[in-house]
């Protein structure tokens, strides 16, 4: 390793004395309120931020910065008035290309918000730009590969830059972990608000299937694996975008989340999984953070046990398939879809890679839907014995960049990927609720993650769960040290 090598692998934050301090999102917005700072002032600081960290981080897409300055110096409502954030480039915002992480094409500008962006932008936040994805969302580690052969710059995670920042919502995560915005918007189709959650030491939950507003293109999957929340610092965070989450858009079917600011009183009966099904075992340190966690819960008055994973040995299967049908469609339909300039000979090896395996296994579609539909019937019966789920966010620690980078073999890269993702698809197949919290830090100083789930509507009961936790054991912050 070159010295310049050595010194890119250092922490990249950018927390100071400016306006937007160390506040988390509800503290700034009781800042603004208060009119101890203005909107106009907590948007430039973080522009400066953003200015300062993405060199090393990449994690911007797409900048808004001039938009973002008039909005702030125009009148704003809502719980988070002038809070500034960042939207994923996967949904709409109007007049920003959505480019997908993906370089096959040329993007063009949306003519107005998606259905996300304008409940999101409806809380008061104002948008700096859009946050970088891996392509297409495909892979959990936001590494390119060149159009022109080899590798692109990859999204860098804060804590090292020399490893991975998780993905697919990698900017969102890198830019609210290094303190460049208090809180982002991030999707979920398997584990990508959580396992960048996880590697960057923040809070990801994957809301409840319907809960939140979602862009067209998402509403319309024959499984609804998706769903759209935001990483934060802090649980209140999280909380409060939920609970003002529920006043732009209220899904009837599902129990209401509230106003949770705090533990519950109850005691829960908690299912504890280490390992996966196929026989692929925990990293011992992560193993060790999920049962320093359920010692914690105990300790806490939770009643706490250890299963074996309650999930059929087909599961992983039949994710893949889905997983790669979407793949499949996207690139057939990438000229109607993003445009004249798509060239899917452009797309990375990961995505033709999974195109291919979606049509070889095309034949076994029907079943496999009927089967994620399924899951969600085994789900609510696990769950009326169980209250919640403690389970790894990754099988292993965050790896090193390089490691998936989509510019190796298909094969390569998605047996790397299957085997390291292996507890997140679980909640995108049912649409249960789950979160990630950074329980613990590695012996390579960067974030555990450890995931919590719950049964269909509960986001509140793990609301409840990770104030309690939070309070008990704080979270690490990159600062910190």
């Amino acid at each position: 390793m070159t010295t310049a090598e050595q010194e890119r692998k250092t922490r990249v934050h950018a927390f100071g004395d400016d306006a937007l301090a160390d506040h988390d999102a509800v503290g700034l917005a009781e800042e603004i309120r208060a009119r101890r700072i203005s909107p106009a002032e907590a948007v430039e600081a973080a522009i400066a931020r953003i200015e300062t960290v993405n060199p090393d981080l990449n994690g911007l897409a797409c900048p808004d910065f001039d938009r973002a300055r008039a909005r702030a110096n125009g009148p704003l409502a809502g719980f988070f008035a002038g809070v500034p954030t960042l939207v994923k480039d996967n949904s709409d915002v109007a007049g920003l290309p959505t480019q997908q992480g993906c370089s096959a094409y040329v993007g063009r500008p949306a003519a107005q918000d998606g259905d996300f962006a304008r409940a999101f932008f409806g809380q008061g936040v104002v948008s700096l730009g859009k946050s970088q994805l891996s392509e297409f969302g495909f892979s959990a580690s936001a590494e390119f590969a060149s159009p022109k052969g080899g590798s692109a710059d990859p999204v860098r995670n804060p804590w090292n830059t020399g490893y991975s920042s998780g993905a697919s919502s990698a900017g969102a995560g890198v830019f609210v972990a290094s303190g460049a915005v208090p809180l982002a918007h991030a999707n979920d189709g398997g584990g990508s608000i959580r396992i960048p959650a996880g590697v960057n030491g923040l809070v990801g939950l994957k809301p409840t299937r319907g809960r939140v507003p979602q862009d067209k293109m998402l509403r319309e999957m024959p499984v609804r694996i998706v769903a759209d929340g935001v990483v934060t610092r802090t649980v209140r965070d999280t909380a409060a975008f939920l609970r003002e989450s529920e006043k732009q858009y209220r899904n009837l079917k599902l129990p209401p989340i509230g106003d949770v600011r705090g533990p519950g009183t109850k005691r829960l009966k908690i299912a504890m999984v280490i390992d996966s099904i196929g026989d692929v075992r925990t990293d011992p340190e992560v193993a060790a953070a999920v049962r320093e966690t359920a010692a914690l819960l105990e300790s806490l008055g939770h009643h706490v046990e250890e299963i074996p994973a309650p999930v059929p040995d087909f599961f992983i299967d039949d994710f893949l398939a889905y997983w790669s049908t979407l793949a499949t469609f996207i690139l057939a339909t990438g000229k109607r879809t993003f445009g004249p300039s798509f060239d899917k000979a452009l797309t990375d090896n990961l995505s033709r890679g999974l195109a291919r395996h979606g049509r070889r296994q095309a034949w076994r579609l029907p079943v496999t839907i009927a089967r994620l539909h399924a899951s969600q019937h085994v789900s609510r019966r696990f769950f009326t014995t169980y209250d919640a789920a403690l389970t790894p966010v990754l099988v292993t620690p965050t790896p090193e960049l390089g490691w998936l980078n989509p510019a190796q073999p298909y094969e390569v890269v998605i047996d790397r990927l299957v085997r390291m993702a292996r507890f997140t698809p679980l909640q995108n197949a049912t649409g249960d609720p789950a979160v990630s919290l950074p329980m613990a830090t590695g012996s390579n100083g960067l974030p555990i993650g450890v995931q919590l789930a719950a049964g269909r509507g509960h986001e509140s009961r793990l609301l409840e769960l990770a104030f309690e936790l939070e309070e008990a054991r704080p979270f690490a912050r990159i600062t910190d040290g």
